[in-house]
């Protein structure tokens, strides 16, 4: 089937109602339309719902993106063969989003190495596709950020930003002691989106372990008492996911010439000058 061009002065008014992207599909949409003797609402039809895929996916590229999310670490790349462990009908029921839409909680929790921070980002995907809001952070940039802001008087605006969101993602929380400043600030997080909006936590370290990191026992207690009475726990045991995402070596990937045959002497004489 043969691409009909598209007149310039349509291109100028699809420039004026921004929208341009059309155009990547225009011609061919034109195509099927004069081949099938398709309506005119119908392929008005086929043209704005072109449009709407576009947006879509931009709008979803975009949040993910001011989510801070790793843009390699979704579902679809997730390699099944991988020798770990979890509870796949749970990860399903995460999938759904359904814990974003009650405020519930996540943890992930398992050893050094077996994908955690990808399943927390993975979600987070999801999250941007359905429209959500997201922000994910490590455990200590988060906290120094919070105390970076105190010294420009910029920390209600911070702590907004972590509260605001539908769904923060809180990688690596529990590797280090936190000081008093620290411990309060992870207090405040917990505590003001108890029943407010959804976190998804990464720890090596499981929730009743989480205690002995904080610097005040009382308000150890009151947030991780209620992150963990609304959270989901998904275990992840296994093998480390690592090796499975580093690059393949050049050598591994494209075959090494042959060496070619060693020349005997007597022909390296022959073809001396």
């Amino acid at each position: 089937m043969t691409t009909e061009a598209v007149s310039p002065d349509l291109l100028v008014a699809l420039r004026r109602l921004k929208l341009s992207g059309l155009l990547a599909t225009l011609p061919e949409r034109l195509s099927l339309a004069r081949a099938q003797v398709m309506p005119y609402q119908d392929f008005l039809l086929l043209l704005l719902a072109d449009e709407v895929t576009r947006r879509d996916g931009l709008a979803t590229t975009l949040r993910a993106a001011r989510a801070r999310l790793d843009p390699a670490m979704q579902l679809e790349a997730w390699d099944a063969t991988a020798k770990v462990t979890y509870d796949k009908m749970l990860l399903n029921e995460l999938v759904s989003l359904r814990f974003l839409e009650s405020h519930a909680h996540v943890a992930i929790v398992g050893p050094v190495g077996v994908g955690k921070t990808f399943l927390a980002h993975a979600l987070g995907h999801v999250a941007c596709r359905r429209g959500y809001s997201v922000l994910a952070l490590r455990s200590d940039a988060m906290l120094k950020t919070l105390r970076h802001a105190r010294l420009d008087n910029s920390y209600e605006a911070e702590l907004r930003k972590l509260i605001a969101v539908d769904l923060l993602v809180v990688d690596d929380f529990g590797l280090d002691k936190m000081d008093a400043a620290e411990s309060r600030d992870a207090y405040e997080i917990f505590t003001e989106r108890h029943r407010a909006g959804s976190m998804v936590v990464t720890s090596n370290r499981g929730p009743d372990e989480w205690l002995a990191t904080f610097a005040d026992p009382m308000r150890a207690q009151s947030a991780i008492d209620r992150f963990t009475g609304n959270a989901y726990d998904l275990l992840v045991e296994g093998e480390s996911y690592r090796p499975r995402q580093k690059p393949a070596r050049r050598a591994e990937s494209t075959p090494e010439p042959e060496p070619l045959p060693a020349m005997s002497p007597s022909k390296r004489r022959r073809t001396a000058p």
